[in-house]
């Protein structure tokens, strides 16, 4: 087993590396960050304060959690991190899950990224406009930057993800003030239609895989629903020149839009996971570990589902919560068995604490035999320590102690208010038990 650190761990990238690796028994995960971020609720190993990538302490701090961890893989999740340790990798005692240096700085830049490209038709036309055109506003002068523009123009800042700092010009006064404000974009022809990513997968210089998705709707510059659609063979041509050009080495994707005229334009590459890479993912193409196969030497094969799927996310909450018990006492009508069927949520939960030893006891009502009607929903009677059936008439409270620490789950309000009163140990709806489960792996 290697272990493999996933730097930085918290954002979207580093969350669905986790998710990608998190049951390969091939590899043991750590994340690390140099935030607070929420990576410290998924990542059962967790590093924090790790440098900043400009920070000169970088380099020695990871080879000092090489070595104090044992660290085999770093797997940089961040398009910055990704270039900066393609740079370093020559001095860091761990192998680095990235493509070369070349291929990745041509990336991180829009420029460079047209410029390589600039005789291919599907780069986009980008115009030879600078800051300092702007500082004379002569008439003719005005007239002269004009020529050539077709308006409007769409702004992207050279560096950067996420379509922050994007802007539209449709005048050239518009230019002027967003030059104003951010001299380094790069002005490029507006490109009207829908948008779509291409997930890659490259191994020895063969591009083994390449699927289109579109990108349905998008918050913060992430894709938060997306499909699967055919892949056109226009499109497999721009992945395969891009693959004979550049130099990848496991997962990459590039972005592109259609122009006024419906041809392909490239948006840009990145020699990296994208955080919706799962939607694939979960057609048979394990991105992550994909890569570190092919990193290890690794032959790979493809195998995937052509079946159509569609990904939509939403926040998803995780807790800390700081409760200890070591005892679960739980209600079984509308609690285990919930409008005619198993409250699977509640089983996960349950099977959490037999991996943590926790003892789990049935107190319940029922009215029929318990044991008969476990059986006919296939729930082993074995999971619970001990099964406590009680008349309509009794009171839980009569039946529990807080001997061990210990907390209650009961749909009913009346039942935990008496327990929480009597008892003073926590209590918990359904909706709650949430806030039990531990998703570090």
């Amino acid at each position: 087993m290697k272990n493999v650190l996933v730097f930085p761990c918290g954002a979207e990238i580093g969350l669905e590396i986790h998710n990608a690796l998190k049951y390969s028994k091939d590899f043991n995960l750590f994340g690390g960050s140099s935030v607070d971020d929420h990576g410290k609720y998924v990542y059962k190993n967790y590093i924090d304060n790790i440098p900043f990538i400009d920070d000169e302490n970088l380099l020695d701090c990871l080879n000092d959690i090489i070595e104090k961890y044992d660290i085999d893989l770093i797997y940089p999740s961040h398009d910055d991190v990704v270039l900066k340790l393609s740079e370093l990798k020559e001095d860091l005692n761990a192998q680095i899950i990235v493509s070369d240096e070349k291929t990745c700085d041509i990336c991180r830049s829009k420029r460079k990224t047209y410029e390589f490209f600039k005789d291919e038709k599907f780069t986009p036309k980008v115009y030879d406009i600078k800051k300092e055109s702007f500082y004379d506003d002569n008439e003719s002068k005005l007239e002269e930057i004009s020529k050539g523009l077709e308006f409007p123009i769409f702004l992207k800042p050279d560096i950067g993800q996420g379509a922050k700092g994007v802007a539209i010009a449709n005048s050239l006064d518009d230019l002027k003030h967003h030059f104003n404000e951010n001299p380094d974009l790069v002005p490029v022809e507006y490109l009207p239609y829908e948008e779509y990513t291409i997930d890659c997968f490259s191994s020895k210089g063969e591009l083994l895989y390449c699927e289109k998705r579109e990108r349905i709707r998008i918050k913060d510059g992430i894709s938060v629903n997306a499909t699967t659609i055919e892949t056109e063979d226009e499109v497999r041509e721009i992945a395969e020149i891009i693959n004979s050009k550049l130099s990848f080495d496991g997962a990459w994707f590039f972005q592109l839009k259609k122009d006024r005229n419906h041809e392909y334009k490239l948006l840009e590459i990145a020699p990296r996971i994208a955080g919706t890479m799962s939607l694939h993912r979960n057609t048979g193409i394990n991105f992550p570990l994909l890569t570190l196969y092919t990193h290890l030497g690794i032959d790979v094969s493809i195998i995937s589902n052509r079946n159509k799927l569609t990904i939509d996310r939403a926040l998803t909450n995780r807790f800390n919560y700081e409760i200890d018990y070591q005892r679960v006492y739980l209600d079984f009508d509308d609690t285990v068995f919930f409008k005619g069927k198993i409250n699977t949520f509640l089983m996960m939960f349950l099977y959490q604490c037999v991996n943590e030893n926790k003892e789990i006891i049935l107190i319940t009502k029922h009215a029929k035999d318990i044991e008969e009607t476990l059986r006919d929903l296939k729930i082993d009677i074995h999971l619970f320590d001990e099964i406590i059936m009680l008349s309509k008439e009794d009171n839980k409270i009569d039946f529990m102690d807080n001997e061990l620490p210990s907390i209650f789950i009961d749909d009913s309000f009346s039942e935990r208010l008496s327990v929480a009163d009597n008892l003073n140990i926590p209590v918990f709806d359904l909706d709650a038990v949430e806030s039990l489960i531990d998703w570090k792996l």
